[in-house]
């Protein structure tokens, strides 16, 4: 089904535009490098891999941030 446009009329209503950003952690312009220095600003372990269920959101994130708040191990 065809819809005619009457392209003299100009639209009412702009649902929204997309921004770029200059965003620093961004895909495109992060490196290794950057990466390196944020791993050594927060000091974290990391996530360990793995697949993990939960029985729950909230149990979930309670282990979330056991794991980014718990100590870097030295070794």
């Amino acid at each position: 089904m065809d819809v005619p446009v009457n392209l003299k009329e100009t639209p009412g209503k702009v649902v929204g535009r997309r921004r770029l950003s200059a965003d620093g952690l961004d895909a495109t312009t992060s490196s290794k490098a950057s990466a390196e220095q944020w791993q050594a600003a927060f000091k974290t372990g990391g996530i360990p891999r793995g697949l993990y269920r939960f029985t729950s959101h909230e149990k979930a994130d309670e282990w979330l941030w056991k794991m980014l708040t718990r100590p870097r191990k030295k070794g």
